[in-house]
């Protein structure tokens, strides 16, 4: 009752808040939100759990396909292309852009009314109010590193939208190292307001522990792709070495770290929370496979593995990403499941499914509400070994500790030996892939690691063609935004 009470009141906040989301430009703040609204702590928290609705909507879809779509790990489905094919063959152009960064602008909206108006509202302690602030800090830089390892250059907002003027609120974008300022200065404030490293129940908003693996991450990549070096990694390391003083493990069943039903388990550090009665369904759906479509053939393990069919299977785990598994790798049969058919004695390929966020059931319908994980520990150890081999430390440890859990008593036959830095880069890009593929993050790795011409077959006779690393902008963003021009190449 208490959830459902909380999103209610969400929805109604969703009204009073709502930033456009046709434009850059955002609505006004109406005179009953901004002069009427920010008075209570109780307002307070109501704006601040604003953000995580809008960003549940951008969790929903729009992050996989920035994130993931555009990398080996997902091909076509049995059911047509759904406009989907553009991402994974790396067709995209003005029109065909992928989804707009409108929506992501409301959520960074939000966060700036927040910052803008708690300050000024009377709390019961100062760790209450310092703990809101810190979580709208972390939001506005997670939604920019979001944004500009997407688009590169991008206009920085600061500041909420109180009066519609076109003259002062259509910018320019600023430059990647600005952005990645503010990136930075956001993280630093954040981190000093929140006042203990300990998460909160679900583990769905951000805490002090996922804003030093949001750091991590961040100082990674300016240490890689703008020139960081050593001193970008040593910051991102003494960050992610702070998420493993908190409350994490690795859980022993990989499949279980997704449940519906396991939601803010140990291994999670940050998640997008969807729940049934709140939200419809996330695009894992389409991923999963409709009744008409399953072949009557199929096997019974697999027909298990797939239970009560439900979603939709527009697009699917690739083979190029299926073939790099290990029959003896739990990630295997925790990720994905393939369909044979037998056919006058001849085994043949159907098609496959993703298993990894498979929802819940509910008076026999499935719904696709698995949570939308943003950071879990694999991922910090998986950083750190990438951290530590750059730095040309033995990045052993950690590795062995995520091919452990994936291959319990095999592990003998996987073990890892040290070797060069590029050897060692190509084992844990690999391993990145088996413990993280279908999480949203695989497109961004390769682009950190410098591979996305190698492996992405789509792009492998491009290769030079740098300006398909980011994403084109789309034609309804310039023709809204004058200010704003297209990337080089598109």
């Amino acid at each position: 009752m208490k959830s459902k009470s909380i999103f209610l009141k969400l929805a109604l906040l969703s009204l009073l808040f709502t930033a456009c989301t046709e434009n850059l430009s955002v609505t006004p703040t109406s005179v009953i939100s901004n002069e009427s609204f920010w008075k209570t702590q109780d307002d307070a928290n109501g704006g601040v759990y604003g953000m995580y609705v809008y960003l549940r909507t951008q969790a929903s879809r729009n992050m996989f396909l920035w994130g993931e779509a555009r990398s080996e790990t997902m091909s076509s489905g049995t059911q047509g292309l759904d406009g989907r094919d553009p991402f994974y063959l790396n067709q995209l152009d003005a029109t065909t852009s992928g989804p707009d960064w409108q929506g992501m602008y409301t959520i960074v909206h939000h966060a700036n009314l927040v910052l803008k108006n708690v300050p000024n509202i009377s709390f019961t302690s100062e760790a209450a109010k310092n703990k809101i602030l810190a979580q709208a800090y972390a939001m506005r830089a997670f939604v920019y590193f979001c944004m500009v390892r997407t688009w590169g250059e991008l206009p920085i907002v600061t500041e909420p939208t109180v009066q519609f003027d076109p003259a002062s609120i259509q910018k320019e974008r600023s430059s990647v190292a600005d952005v990645f300022k503010l990136i930075k200065d956001d993280i630093d404030k954040g981190i000093a307001l929140f006042p203990d490293n300990t998460f909160p129940t679900g583990r769905n908003v951000w805490s002090k522990p996922a804003l030093n693996a949001l750091k991590g991450d961040v100082y990674l990549w300016t240490a890689k792709k703008l020139g960081g070096g050593n001193a970008d990694l040593t910051k991102a390391l003494e960050a992610l070495n702070q998420v493993k003083t908190s409350d994490v493990t690795l859980l022993d069943d990989y499949s279980s770290v997704f449940d519906y039903a396991n939601k803010g388990n140990k291994e999670i550090v940050f998640a997008v929370n969807f729940r049934r009665n709140e939200f419809t369904n996330n695009d894992y759906l389409n991923m999963h496979f409709a009744a008409a479509f399953v072949p009557v053939d199929i096997s019974s393990e697999v027909s298990a593995a797939l239970g009560i069919a439900g979603g939709q299977n527009f697009w699917a785990p690739s083979q190029v990403f299926r073939s790099q598994f290990t029959d003896d790798d739990q990630r295997k049969n925790g990720t994905f499941r393939e369909i044979y058919t037998s056919t006058g004695g001849n085994r043949r390929f159907y098609g496959s499914f993703a298993v990894k966020f498979d929802g819940m059931i509910e008076l026999g319908t499935r719904y696709y509400l698995d949570d939308y994980v943003i950071y879990r520990y694999a991922d910090v150890l998986l950083m750190i070994a990438e951290i530590k081999n750059a730095l040309g430390q033995d990045p052993t440890a950690e590795i062995m500790q995520v091919r452990t859990r994936a291959y319990g008593k095999n592990i003998a036959t996987h073990g890892f030996i040290n070797g060069t830095q590029a050897q060692n880069d190509e084992v844990i890009l690999k391993e990145r892939l088996l413990e993280l593929g279908l999480e949203g993050k695989r497109w961004w790795d390769l682009v950190r690691f410098g591979k996305a011409f190698e492996k992405v077959p789509s792009l492998q006779s491009r290769a030079g063609k740098d300006y398909l690393l980011l994403f084109p902008i789309s034609a309804n963003t310039l023709s809204l935004e004058n200010k704003v021009k297209q990337n080089p190449g598109y």
